[in-house]
């Protein structure tokens, strides 16, 4: 078989941004900005008002089609428009088979077109990534089998999933918020970090109390109080969250060193880098305890080799899982069930409403603090009229 054409397809859908507030994609109150985007109102970020994505459709010679999705929560035509302008150049006419060989060759063929260009990470990665997705959809059809399935010989049966954001507008609404989950099975909960550090540590503080066996994780969103990084750390250390992730801006590899050494925190990261090229510095310094990688930004090809990578190094991999519809979130559940040193996946019940518009039943479900059910095929064939 071999592959006729490639689609791509950027998409935007209304949401209650207010109703997400707090959770993933929209962790904070926006301001200013325009159009649909608006920074947040604690750091120089953008954020869309609407729910943002890219598409992507691979056919082969046979008829067969495949679906993947590109991380791309702003201005999701631009990587529309590489997956048209360089990677159908680059992968059309190539033969398919249904195995990791000619599937992370063909990632290999994307990236070589434009790296010596600078072109090695953001919307040229994650348009590699919707590519690779749908690659590895075409497999699981081949060989009738769910994706756990090609990446393990013991793939997991359940998926444990730690519930992301704790969305209310104060300790008491968010506290109800974590009661109800806590009563569905679930145990590990991630806060996102506003503005308020006290607000925060008073959070976790109560939530430890009141809720036997929890654990909890913090996202500070790249922005530490300014002079207080590592007082901060510690005093997450000194709680004992399960992690601090993204406490440093994305570049700052010597003050992720020194914030973990200076601190103990146990420190995640993985959403903003895409490679292994680009993971190895921090590896090498051994400060991780977690690597997150988003399937939508490194694709299924190369988080199975930052998992070989975290494995050799002792750290665990847990799937970030941001904006997505059903490919993305499909593809971080079944690497996870696929990988022996992933023991949990990012769960944002926003997000999977989202996708369980978009897949036939029973489509994606929770139980008991695990994912249970995976994406059903034809899901999003709407789009690409």
């Amino acid at each position: 078989m071999r592959i006729t054409k490639i689609e791509a397809f950027p998409v935007r859908l209304a949401r209650d941004h207010g109703q997400a507030q707090g959770s993933a994609g929209s962790p904070h109150r926006l301001v200013g900005g325009a159009g649909t985007y608006r920074w947040s109102a604690h750091y120089p970020a953008l954020y869309s008002t609407e729910f943002e994505t890219c598409l992507v459709r691979v056919t082969l010679s046979d008829g067969m089609v495949g679906w993947g999705e590109a991380q791309a929560p702003l201005a999701p035509e631009v990587a529309a428009q590489i997956v048209k302008s360089l990677l159908s150049v680059a992968v059309e006419g190539e033969e398919f088979r249904p195995d990791a060989e000619c599937i992370g060759g063909l990632w290999q063929r994307m990236y070589s077109t434009m790296r010596v260009r600078g072109q090695v990470g953001g919307f040229m990665l994650d348009a590699m990534a919707g590519v690779d997705l749908a690659l590895w959809d075409l497999a699981t059809q081949v060989l009738g089998q769910p994706l756990r399935n090609l990446l393990s010989a013991r793939p997991k049966e359940e998926v444990p999933a730690y519930v992301s954001g704790t969305p209310g507008k104060t300790v008491g609404e968010r506290l109800a918020f974590v009661g109800g989950w806590y009563a569905r099975g679930f145990r590990t909960f991630k806060l996102y970090f506003e503005s308020d550090w006290d607000l925060l540590l008073e959070q976790i503080d109560r939530m430890q109390e009141e809720f036997d066996g929890i654990e909890v994780a913090v996202d500070a969103l790249w922005h530490l109080p300014e002079g207080r990084e590592i007082e901060c750390a510690q005093e997450l250390a000194e709680r004992r969250v399960l992690w601090l992730e993204c406490p440093l801006l994305p570049e700052d590899l010597k003050g992720h060193v020194e914030l973990v050494h200076e601190s103990g925190v146990r420190l995640a990261l993985g959403e903003s880098y895409r490679t292994r090229y680009e993971a190895e510095p921090f590896f090498e310094k051994e400060i991780l305890t977690y690597w997150q990688p988003d399937l939508g930004r490194s694709g299924i090809s190369e988080t199975m080799e930052l998992g070989r990578m975290a494995k050799r190094a002792g750290i665990a991999i847990v799937p970030h899982v941001s904006i997505a519809l059903p490919p993305q979130l499909n593809a971080a559940i079944e690497v996870c069930a696929g990988m022996v040193n992933s023991p949990l996946c990012e769960f944002n019940p926003s997000v999977m409403e989202m996708a369980n518009r978009y897949v036939e039943r029973p489509g994606f479900a929770v139980d008991s603090g695990c994912y249970v059910s995976t994406a059903v095929r034809a899901f999003l064939e709407d789009f690409a009229d």
